[in-house]
């Protein structure tokens, strides 16, 4: 299906996304921490919503 050139382009390629995502996340990490505090509370109850509609879907079901 994929040649041996296109898995080599791909893991190339997976690698160098990955290595720049961390290298941009680490540059800006004191700005993260400066206007994004409180936000894994807001993760947490979006998380949380989500599982009380799955669960309410499933008693009514």
């Amino acid at each position: 299906m994929f040649t041996t050139g296109q898995w080599v382009f791909a893991a190339f390629f997976f690698v160098t996304f990955v290595v720049v995502i961390i290298f941009s996340y680490r540059k800006d990490l004191k700005l993260h921490r400066k206007y994004y505090k409180g936000s894994l509370y807001i993760l947490a109850g979006f998380l949380l919503f989500i599982l009380l509609l799955f669960a309410l879907k499933s008693y009514l079901n």
